[in-house]
């Protein structure tokens, strides 16, 4: 349970500001909770599927030349919040990810690459707050960047991606859905 401290900040709000453009999906919406298929598997000791949502686009600047999506926890108690997802290197002619999005490959996304996230593999970790710490804010990004390639490949921190895209990105969106694990879980 928090006491008397400010909810931690959405880590956009102390860069650069920047347009915004729409963000929408079929599957998490800002302010609602997210679906047990977008939370941490039993490897992390939840029941839920451990799938990324479905994300879409538009409005983003027409001189866009690629796009990062990321998953930002800034209520995990560990003093720097959580990173739960790093894709980049997404080609601007890509407007949504489907649902468990697979990366790589063949396709639009084969280029694409995840980036290891704070749990320490590369992909997508769904939401694990600790039980009885209230709701915790997921802040899925889509990033317009000015780049094809930020040139990092997926050994990446999260930290490192975001220092790049700060350097490239012309365009933001963002949906914040919640998750809470009740304290007699």
């Amino acid at each position: 349970m928090r006491k008397n401290r400010a909810t931690p900040p959405i880590p956009y709000e102390y860069l650069a500001e920047v347009p915004s453009f729409t963000v929408t999906s079929d599957d998490i919406s800002d302010g609602a909770p997210l679906d047990e298929r977008h939370v941490a598997s039993p490897a992390y000791g939840l029941s839920g599927g451990n799938l990324s949502p479905h994300l879409r686009w538009e409005g983003f600047p027409a001189e866009t030349r690629s796009f990062a999506v990321t998953c930002f926890d800034p209520d995990a108690p560990t003093g720097s919040g959580f990173w739960h997802w790093v894709l980049f290197d997404v080609p601007a002619s890509v407007t949504s990810l489907d649902r468990a999005v697979a990366v790589g490959g063949e396709g639009p996304l084969a280029s694409a690459i995840e980036a290891r996230n704070d749990a320490g593999a590369t992909g997508y970790v769904g939401a694990f707050p600790p039980a009885g710490h209230g709701p915790h804010r997921y802040v899925y990004a889509v990033h317009a960047l000015d780049t094809d390639y930020l040139g990092i490949d997926g050994s990446a921190s999260p930290a490192y991606v975001g220092f790049n895209l700060s350097a490239h990105v012309i365009a933001r969106a963002v949906i914040v859905p919640t998750y809470e694990v009740p304290a007699d879980s």
